[in-house]
């Protein structure tokens, strides 16, 4: 897997302060996407043990709320196997802190069987998450009011909430203000 960034201090990409790791890689293309550098699977630098060091020691300070994963795509499935790992270190050295994802898949469709991105790790890879943001970026439908997310039909998931409830559960829906 490659990289095409790494955000220190982030308060666009998730609540409180994060760490964002921008992933290279992604099929969706979308019209308008904010980040189409990142369509190119070989964008930007490899995807390293150092690289996981150097996050988790940016995730270190006690003002860091968390982790963000977004692109590309974290959800194109070269990019999950790559992640799950990395997820996993996170989790168990951070318990406390929350990762979030954004993907232009839905949740439905990243857990249908057989469907692009489906893979043998997709189930584990959200298990560790607390939210993700779905769907495509659909440049009809943006709105920069929004928080955390470009247009109107993508959707803050409370994933934590979701696996309580036994259905969708979704983040209140604010604006910026």
């Amino acid at each position: 897997m490659y990289y095409g960034n790494i955000k220190n201090c982030d308060i666009a990409d998730g609540e409180g302060v994060r760490v964002t790791l921008f992933v290279s890689g992604c099929t969706n293309r979308c019209p308008g996407c904010f980040q189409p550098q990142t369509w190119d699977f070989q964008y930007g630098q490899p995807f390293t043990k150092e690289t996981e060091d150097t996050i988790l020691e940016l995730l270190a300070p006690d003002y860091i709320n968390g982790l963000t994963l977004l692109g590309g795509e974290p959800f194109e499935p070269d990019n999950q196997r790559a992640l799950l790992p990395f997820v996993k270190r996170v989790r168990e050295r951070y318990p406390h802190k929350t990762i979030w994802a954004f993907s232009g898949f839905t949740l439905d469709t990243l857990l249908k069987p057989g469907s692009h991105p489906n893979c043998e790790v997709t189930r584990e890879l959200l298990s560790l998450l607390d939210v993700l943001v779905d769907g495509p970026f659909v440049q009809e439908k943006k709105n920069l009011a929004l928080r955390f997310r470009g247009s109107e039909n993508q959707r803050l998931i409370d994933l934590n909430a979701t696996r309580a409830a036994g259905e969708l559960v979704l983040l209140p829906d604010r604006v910026r203000g």
